[in-house]
């Protein structure tokens, strides 16, 4: 089993952090030329992205690795390894922003006005990032790009969350919690080195505070609303 988690921990700091960077640079060229290329791209993200995670499943099934163990389980709240008040802390901040980009996109895809303005600011926001050129922009491409959110909403989080944070610690059994959710982080921020150093940093931070937030929940099930919620909302606006 130790071999498997090695396999996919090297998958984890080779695929995304270079090849995904390296096929992000061709597609912002490519994009320019080829109206096609955004939805081709997000078709190869997917397979990049349920490729591991069903490598992952399959382990469960031919190894003594559990889906519990990586977090396919229902709600079993853990305030105990982490401290009673930080681990609410990231739990609540869960719970309401999935239920603040719920609610919001709900109201957006009725409320045109609202989506015209959150388009406006969205554009703005876009125009200061390195990675403007992966957003949808036609009907084709938001209904993809809903499929690109749902898959990394779930397998993200199986990877990530579930899988690596169990993985890192079986294999590295000295390490303490907090070294484990570090690394786990940092590889999900490495897993985004197409959005830029800042970007990286980012996600590192939010992989730390979505690893608190499942050692409480133990379930990934919360997360995956979370993070497929707010990819989705990406698309709203601007229709």
């Amino acid at each position: 089993m130790a071999i498997a988690f090695w396999m996919v921990l090297l998958y984890t700091l080779l695929y995304e952090p270079i090849f995904g960077y390296i096929e992000f640079k061709k597609f912002k060229k490519k994009v320019k030329k080829d109206e096609k290329a955004r939805i081709s791209f997000y078709q190869n993200a997917i397979k990049g992205l349920w490729i591991p995670a069903l490598v992952i499943l399959l382990l469960t099934a031919v190894t003594p690795l559990t889906f519990e163990q990586i977090g396919l389980a229902p709600i079993a709240f853990n305030f105990q390894t982490l401290g009673t008040g930080l681990t609410a802390f990231a739990m609540g901040a869960v719970i309401v922003c999935a239920i603040a980009i719920v609610g919001l996109t709900i109201v957006c895809e009725y409320n045109s006005k609202l989506q015209k303005s959150l388009g406006k600011i969205k554009k703005e926001e876009m125009s200061k990032i390195n990675y403007a050129e992966l957003m949808p922009v036609s009907k084709q491409e938001k209904k993809v790009w809903t499929i690109v959110s749902l898959t990394a909403g779930i397998t993200e989080e199986i990877i990530y969350r579930g899988f690596l944070i169990f993985a890192i610690g079986y294999l590295f059994q000295d390490l303490p919690i907090w070294a484990v959710l570090l690394f786990a982080a940092l590889l999900f921020g490495l897993a985004h080195t197409y959005q830029g150093f800042s970007g990286v940093v980012r996600t590192s931070f939010v992989g730390l505070w979505l690893g608190i937030a499942y050692i409480g929940f133990g379930s990934l099930i919360p997360l995956m609303v979370l993070h497929a919620s707010i990819n989705y909302f990406g698309k709203v606006g601007g229709k």
